[in-house]
């Protein structure tokens, strides 16, 4: 059973040589993650190498919680493979879809946006594999590479905006077009191949939550898209059969 992230250490290589002599083969595998993610948009190669050994690899089974909201820590996280949801507990106890993070994407603050206590919950969708640096390590590989302090900026702006848009979309527009938008952006984000077509690990119910519908609504609409041949929907999980009709046929209707 894995512990939470918070109690996560690092084996600095100063004081771990076995630690030292794999760096560059640890780095070489996460390299590719890492060039692909936001959060190391102008980096160097070196660089790149340098962040990644200092990274641990945390492994998560389907459910199994990566930290809880309320929970003290600050340890950063980066999705290395699979699908991650981050979500909120309301004070009635129902539950907020936040965030679906795939390979490459942020599951916790940073260094110097931490308060120390996570404002949500992480939750692997999958079975999945997530890089964690420990917080002072972090920091000061910030303070050494100005470059990943600018890049979690345009990352928070980025989900800023994309929140914004979402608000508005509850606000005009219908459910299928809600739905559709949805489920397109999370296509991008944890879509991965399958059957003809892109697969998202999502549930109706969560689909209703991040669209503001309601779960028989989503359900009508899904076995309507179903039939249409633009997706399958399955118990735990929906296929995208036909992007670009789902994108022309649905949206801003």
């Amino acid at each position: 059973m894995h512990e939470p992230l918070q109690s996560a250490r690092l084996s600095d290589a100063h004081q771990n040589p076995t630690f030292a002599a794999d760096t560059h083969s640890l780095s070489s595998r996460r390299l590719n993650t890492l060039t692909t993610s936001a959060l190391f948009a102008g980096l160097t190669r070196r660089d790149c190498i340098r962040v990644a050994s200092y990274a641990m690899m945390r492994h998560f089974s389907y459910d199994k919680f990566l930290f809880i909201q309320g929970q003290a820590g600050n340890d950063f996280a980066m999705v290395h493979k699979g699908s991650v949801k981050l979500s909120q507990l309301c004070p009635n106890g129902n539950e907020v879809i936040l965030w679906m993070a795939g390979p490459g994407e942020l599951v916790g603050h940073p260094p110097f946006l931490s308060g120390g206590t996570r404002t949500c919950s992480a939750r692997a969708m999958e079975q999945c594999e997530v890089l964690v640096w420990e917080h002072s390590r972090l920091q000061s590989l910030f303070e050494e590479i100005p470059q990943m302090i600018h890049n979690v900026g345009q990352i928070v702006s980025d989900r800023l905006v994309e929140l914004q848009e979402r608000f508005r979309e509850v606000a005009t527009e219908k459910v299928d077009a809600r739905v559709a938008l949805t489920l397109l952006r999370l296509l991008r984000t944890v879509g991965r191949p399958s059957r003809g077509g892109i697969e998202v690990l999502i549930s109706r119910d969560e689909l209703a939550q991040m669209t503001g519908a309601v779960e028989c609504t989503v359900s009508r609409l899904l076995s309507k898209w179903e039939r249409e041949g633009l997706v399958l929907s399955r118990r735990q999980s929906i296929i995208v059969l036909d992007a670009f009709r789902l994108s022309r046929n649905q949206i801003r209707r």
